[in-house]
């Protein structure tokens, strides 16, 4: 689907904002509505992560990052799909599904009722679970950063409650959303390696990697200046990236109960970004290298090359700052600085750094293969827009070719809104681009979600299949792909 004109936008707002209206139903049911055909060699489950309900109770959240966490599952077999989906079971979605308000205050601005005095010097969060879910070690857990992981049962999606992994965690500390999965950490066995932060005046990072059965191999602590806003992190074989932001936090309006954490963090542009190099093996020193001011959320890879480290990632010239009081479905993208793919190279002996413009097409949600984490990658999956300049919302799926700086992309606009593409590797293949792309595309005049399934070598033939929901998924964050059947289906 293309646009008519060039002059016009490929989106309606009032379309893209009906994508955040809350899910509150459970659904377990066959897929029927089918176009096209899906691969008979995709045997496995999508699963996918993301705020399902935008409101409690009728009370309006105010940043979809506050919204309770529900898990959706497509689990995939012999060319047919199965979908469910449920909500994590957290302490705090109980309490006030059975109150039917806000208890808790949110971390991007959502209060409980009763203005900043009922507000003031709560300083409860709810564990939202709400933004990753991995498989790992037999463990299926549902990830929000800023406490311990929720387990839940591989085949019906049930919450089992909080993990700790056995006593790795205490009650309480952060465990992030982002873990990576070096392929060959672990004497040529895949390893999970994932981090903690305690941010303060001096922020503390602890870092874990835990082997194919969620065994410790090996954890460290650090401690780096300054205050730390670190969503993301990278890997190569010799190294953990920490992209330090130049952001400063004022805890007093938070105490105060009239903003939410994430409204107190402010850019200071006139600071450099620092890159922290903590070497895995613990030989050597921490490297630290600054750069020009920018945010990233999100790393694409990172990769070794002579004395440099390359770096992939989305960046934007200045933090998305959350103003108090905005109504997030109501977005105006013209005033937004577009998140593109960035390339850092960090000379470890100088200790400098240098940054390239690779894509600057709006863009978010990058995905490599998982057998090139931590390698030199050719191929870079990404969520974007549909216009090829300007800030917009995500409608379609790019493909960039870094050896040849060549593009491929798929649009769904302008009704339809996508969500993260994960990759997913054809069996028995080595190539780095065989495999599928899957994402989850909000269709606005449907007000329903579709599964696309496209071919990673040839995003512009369309999707090979295109899956029907009965009801809309609202706007998710991160997902994963497990290849073996994790539902309990027939």
């Amino acid at each position: 689907m293309q646009l008519e004109s060039h002059r016009s936008l490929s989106y309606d707002l009032h379309q893209w904002s009906q994508g955040y209206q809350s899910q509150p139903h459970e659904y377990d049911y066959w897929i029927e509505d089918i176009e096209g055909e899906i691969p008979l060699e995709l045997d496995g489950t999508l699963l996918r992560n993301g705020p399902g309900l935008l409101d409690i109770g009728g009370y309006p959240i105010a940043h979809p990052f506050d919204g309770d966490g529900m898990i959706s599952a497509i689990a995939f077999r012999q060319g047919r799909a199965h979908y469910r989906n449920r909500y994590v079971q957290t302490q705090g979605y109980v309490e006030e599904q059975k109150a039917g308000k806000p208890l808790y205050r949110g971390v991007f601005g959502t209060q409980k009722p009763g203005g900043w005095l009922a507000n003031l010097f709560n300083l409860r969060l709810k564990n939202l679970a709400n933004t990753h879910i991995i498989d790992w070690g037999d463990r299926l857990l549902a990830l929000w950063e800023g406490a311990e992981p929720h387990r839940l049962d591989p085949q019906t999606l049930d919450t089992l409650g909080l993990d700790r992994l056995d006593g790795l965690l205490k009650p309480g500390q952060a465990f992030s959303a982002h873990p990576k999965i070096d392929p060959c950490g672990d004497r040529s066995q895949p390893c999970f390696v994932n981090f903690s932060i305690q941010p303060g005046l001096n922020s503390k990072i602890t870092i874990w990697e835990l082997n194919l059965k969620g065994k410790p191999l090996r954890q460290s602590t650090h401690e780096i200046p300054g205050f730390c806003f670190i969503h993301d992190f990278a890997i190569t074989p010799q190294y953990y990236l920490f992209l330090q932001n130049p952001v400063s936090f004022n805890p007093l309006p938070f105490l105060f109960g009239l903003r939410g954490p994430g409204e107190c963090i402010d850019f200071d542009r006139q600071n450099p970004t620092q890159v922290w190099a903590i070497p895995r093996s613990g030989n050597e020193s921490i490297k630290m290298i600054e750069i020009d001011s920018g945010f990233v959320f999100h790393h694409v890879n990172a990769f070794e090359e002579e004395n440099q480290i390359i770096l992939d990632s989305i960046g934007y010239e200045s933090f998305p700052e959350v103003e108090p009081g905005s109504d997030f479905r109501y977005t105006n993208f013209n005033q937004l600085a577009p998140s593109q793919l960035w390339r850092f190279r960090l000379d470890l002996t100088h200790r400098r750094g240098n940054r390239q413009l690779l894509e600057p097409r709006c863009c978010e949600f990058p995905q490599i293969h998982p057998q090139w984490v931590g390698k030199c990658h050719r191929y870079v999956y990404l969520g974007a827009a549909h216009p090829n300049q300007g800030s917009a919302p995500l409608q379609g799926i790019l493909k960039r070719d870094n050896q040849s700086g060549e593009t491929q992309f798929w649009s769904s606009a302008p009704h339809g809104f996508v969500s993260e593409p994960v990759f997913i590797p054809k069996p028995g293949s080595e190539v780095e681009d065989r495999g599928w792309l899957i994402s989850v595309v909000y269709e606005s005049q449907k007000h329903r979600s579709d599964i696309i399934i496209l071919d990673a070598q040839n995003l512009e033939k369309g999707p090979l299949a295109q899956l029907h929901l009965q009801h809309h998924i609202p706007y998710g964050l991160h997902g994963s792909w497990v290849s073996k059947q994790q539902l309990g289906i027939g």
